[in-house]
């Protein structure tokens, strides 16, 4: 077996991994990386975020096509779908960025291995695979991300009852998609073959939807999901998901079986520890199977650090991205730091959700004194002008500091305008700072003023 030797060895190229590889590299380290699928990015390039949001965004155009331009004065006849070709695109921008990786690892002189890589002592890592060789490394961080969850009584077969990964890819449009959870995944989802045309059933055990998220706004969701055609059954304990001659069925504890022809298992996920060799080091698990880590990403054993998805923590690959940065930055300079407390999450569906900080109940149970500012979607004149008035943003700022402490919001390009919330937050912003920097007129960015303002009771135009 071939003999290697780097400064660091990154084992996972997804957001996390790949970043971190890059940074490093750019820092003057020997750099390598390893993955063992043959294109870069990880789960959410290949088979995640990226995927799913072509087809949120072919999904919403095709809709809004076959039923929301009238208004606009606008008359379509013979609107068709052609899944294939929408898929086909899905797959072009996956490939076009992963070869976009692989040409930023060739930039940056970062070697990249293929194949399954695992500790074997100290500073080694054995990689299996198209690449065989055993490699030596200073440092050694894991960045190895996550993987779809299930639960007993679910036969995932793959095809009529699978995960995510299958649901990017149907090759016909349910009639019935059965979805269990209600989160970020199973709504996303959801809501693309809903557009599409499918009739969706979303099964949660919970009482509500989107978990973690701010209570107000998951109402507010809930309400509008459901007049996209989207059907709850909340409350339920599913105890099996299987497929049956004419498609699937998902049997719910004390409840009717639900009958569907394709099940979507979007139960979360789980961290992608498996086969790593972290006893050859020493390492041990916690409860939930994360690796543990300090402030800076290192685990137990010298020379061996974790980010992402591997780590407690919201699994986002924003979030990994920043801790690989800071991690390898901190093994070069000595500093490097994530606030986890500003990491927003945005759920792509149509009005888009967005949140950053404290929720409104985490504030209520830690009893923090605040003040809500709310401004509602309809009352701002540019969502009045594309026709998107569905929505609200709210404030969250201590009663006696003004300090911003949580921001929540739901409409039209949320995703985008949560990133004022997040840098206003980052600098330890007031609720009356936001309130007093100029927006641009007309645009969606002033209710994130108008909300501002409104904690203190004196919104313009509410």
């Amino acid at each position: 077996m071939d003999q290697k030797q780097h400064d660091l060895l990154v084992i996972g190229a997804g957001p996390g991994g790949y970043v971190a590889a890059i940074r490093a590299a750019q820092l003057g380290l020997d750099v390598a990386c390893i993955d063992k699928e043959p294109r870069l990015g990880g789960t959410c390039l290949r088979v995640g975020c990226i995927p799913s949001k072509a087809l949120l965004e072919s999904s919403e155009k095709y809709h809004e096509v076959h039923a929301g331009l009238e208004s606009h004065g606008i008359k379509t006849g013979g609107v068709a779908l052609d899944l294939e070709a929408m898929l086909a695109r899905k797959t072009k921008i996956v490939h076009d960025l992963t070869d976009g990786i692989a040409g930023l690892f060739k930039k940056n002189k970062v070697t990249r291995y293929e194949g399954t890589g695992r500790l074997d002592g100290p500073g080694k890592v054995v990689v299996e695979g198209t690449d065989t060789v055993t490699i030596t490394a200073k440092h050694v961080l894991i960045a190895t991300g996550s993987a779809s969850a299930s639960f007993p009584g679910m036969e995932m077969d793959g095809d009529v009852v699978g995960d995510s990964t299958t649901a990017l890819s149907y090759p016909e449009v349910p009639k019935h998609l059965i979805v269990i959870g209600a989160g970020y995944i199973g709504l996303e989802l959801g809501s693309v073959w809903r557009r599409l045309g499918a009739e969706v059933t979303v099964v949660e055990y919970l009482d509500r939807i989107l978990p973690g998220t701010d209570a107000e706004i998951a109402r507010e969701a809930q309400k509008l999901f459901k007049r996209q055609g989207i059907k709850f059954v909340l409350k339920s304990k599913v105890t099996s998901a299987r497929k049956t001659k004419g498609g699937a069925v998902v049997e719910i504890e004390g409840k009717d079986p639900i009958e569907g022809d394709r099940v979507l298992v979007a139960v979360g996920r789980k961290p992608y520890t498996d086969g790593l060799g972290l006893d050859t080091v020493g390492v041990e698990l916690d409860e939930r199977g994360r690796i543990p880590v300090d402030a800076h990403f290192a685990t137990k054993a010298g020379g061996v650090f974790a980010i992402g998805d591997v780590i407690a923590g919201p699994m986002l690959a924003h979030k990994a991205e920043e801790e690989g940065v800071a991690c390898v930055e901190h093994i070069v300079t000595g500093w490097g730091h994530v606030d986890h407390g500003t990491i927003p999450g945005v759920c792509y569906t149509d009005p888009e959700i967005a949140g950053v900080g404290q929720t409104e109940e985490q504030l209520k149970e830690a009893g923090v004194p605040f003040r809500k500012g709310v401004f509602f979607f309809r009352a701002n004149s540019r969502a009045r002008a594309i026709d998107r008035i569905d929505g609200r943003v709210k404030i969250l700022a201590h009663e006696e500091t003004d300090r911003i402490l949580g921001v929540h919001m739901i409409g039209p390009d949320a995703g985008h305008l949560i990133a004022e919330a997040v840098a206003a937050m980052a600098f330890g912003a007031s609720s009356e700072d936001i309130a007093r920097v100029c927006h641009a007129h007309p645009t969606l960015s002033e209710t994130v003023k108008e909300a501002a303002l409104a904690v203190d009771g004196r919104p313009i135009h509410a």
